[in-house]
């Protein structure tokens, strides 16, 4: 019943600071500003990609307030869309989830999903034209020692099919999971990973916040010139790229550091590289 990761919610304590990085490295472009009252808070949109990026400023006591407070600015839940918003919302009644339904959305909270440090937000699917640097959202990670658990909760409330499903393990960066991929041949999807490794930014992450939201993943044709951008404004970032690949290719994979983007990091990858670890590295395409 889901279709694609559509966009991401920060809460943040302000938003400018926030949105200048996305409008600064990423090309983002201011698309609106509203009130959610139900998560009592402003939302500043920005479009990025085929989606948007939306910020959460606390406008009196509410849930983006309490987790500001908590925690200050941070991925506050996980965006996708749906095909069918009203039969999803059907879908979660049947099974006694009720979620706030405010500004032609499905507002999810912790308790709704049923799952401790995921909140979501599913909007009607709609087709947009790319907008700044990135090409598309694909992914929101979960931290969490239950990957089994988590995945079969997934299942459930939002009918995902786990045949389409792919392992995954990284002795690099130190976890395994479960990539919930919402059709085989896109690379759309939840991941659940556990930290294995002592020690690393990730494992420090979830010892520090226990089960929660880390991150989200896009895919972009332009990973260097996004690199260029956040070397040139003093921007945290890591590049991942071999050794001996000219300089005008592109690199693989960059992350973009949590105080470049308003409290959260965002991996980047070049087109078709995350195939390699999600069930099909046949369609990476050789840089070339």
């Amino acid at each position: 019943m889901l279709r694609r990761i559509d966009r991401i919610q920060l809460a943040v304590p302000e938003a400018e600071t926030a949105a200048k990085g996305w409008i600064g490295l990423l090309g983002a472009e201011p698309a609106g500003e509203d009130r959610i009252a139900g998560l009592g808070a402003r939302r500043r949109r920005l479009r990025i990609g085929t989606g948007f990026v939306e910020l959460l400023v606390p406008d009196g006591a509410g849930p983006v307030a309490d987790a500001v407070a908590r925690r200050g600015a941070h991925l506050y839940a996980a965006g996708a869309s749906a095909p069918d918003l009203a039969g999803l919302a059907t879908h979660l009644k049947v099974r006694g989830v009720s979620p706030l339904s405010e500004a032609g959305q499905l507002h999810l909270s912790e308790r709704d999903t049923g799952i401790e440090g995921l909140r979501m937000v599913v909007s009607a699917d709609e087709t947009l034209p790319p907008v700044g640097e990135i090409d598309f959202l694909y992914e929101a990670t979960l931290l969490s020692s239950d990957t089994a658990g988590i995945t079969r909760q997934l299942n459930a409330l939002f009918a995902l099919d786990e045949r389409n499903y792919t392992e995954i393990v990284s002795d690099l960066f130190g976890y395994r999971g479960t990539l919930t991929l919402f059709d085989k041949d896109e690379l759309h999807r939840l991941e659940v990973i556990e930290p294995t490794t002592p020690g690393t930014t990730m494992d420090r992450y979830f010892r520090k916040f226990g089960q929660s939201l880390y991150m989200a993943f896009a895919e972009t044709s332009r990973i260097n010139l996004i690199a260029e951008r956040a070397a040139a404004a003093g921007a945290g970032f890591t590049v991942d790229r071999p050794d001996n690949r000219p300089a005008h290719l592109p690199s693989d994979q960059l992350w973009l550091h949590p105080k470049a983007l308003g409290g959260m990091m965002l991996g980047l990858s070049r087109p078709s590289m995350a195939w390699t670890w999600s069930g099909h590295p046949e369609r990476v395409e050789a840089v070339a």
